[in-house]
């Protein structure tokens, strides 16, 4: 089976890039987790996250210097669509981080519709 190419959402590239979200440690671990989902596999640590939309999963990954997040939706054929990468600040996730994933997955849903 062919990998899934990933399509990156809004800012969720430049922010996994960035050193004062993600350690290189974090971008690390949420490149390989990611390379599972783009096989077909479940990452090692992930939990479903359908309010912000059907099939949404957030891989956990927690280190020593944070707890990292990247949620994404893999049901569809065509791609990975990564939707939202943050480091989390507080057990619950942020109402902000939720809308912004939540507006991006309409917007995926939108331009499938289109197709």
């Amino acid at each position: 089976m062919a990998e899934k190419p990933i399509d990156w959402r809004g800012s969720s590239f430049k922010d996994i890039k960035d050193d004062g979200i993600f350690s290189a440690d974090a971008r690390r671990e949420a490149g390989h987790q990611l390379n599972l989902v783009q096989m077909g596999l479940d990452p090692d640590d992930w939990k479903p996250f359908e309010e912000v939309g059907a099939g949404t999963k957030e891989i956990r990954i927690n280190l020593d210097d944070g707890w990292f997040r990247v949620m994404y939706v893999a049901k569809f054929v065509e791609s990975v669509y990564v939707l939202h990468c943050f480091k989390k600040k507080s057990r619950v996730t942020s109402k902000q981080d939720k809308e912004i994933a939540t507006s991006r997955y309409k917007a995926v849903i939108k331009e499938r519709i289109k197709k």
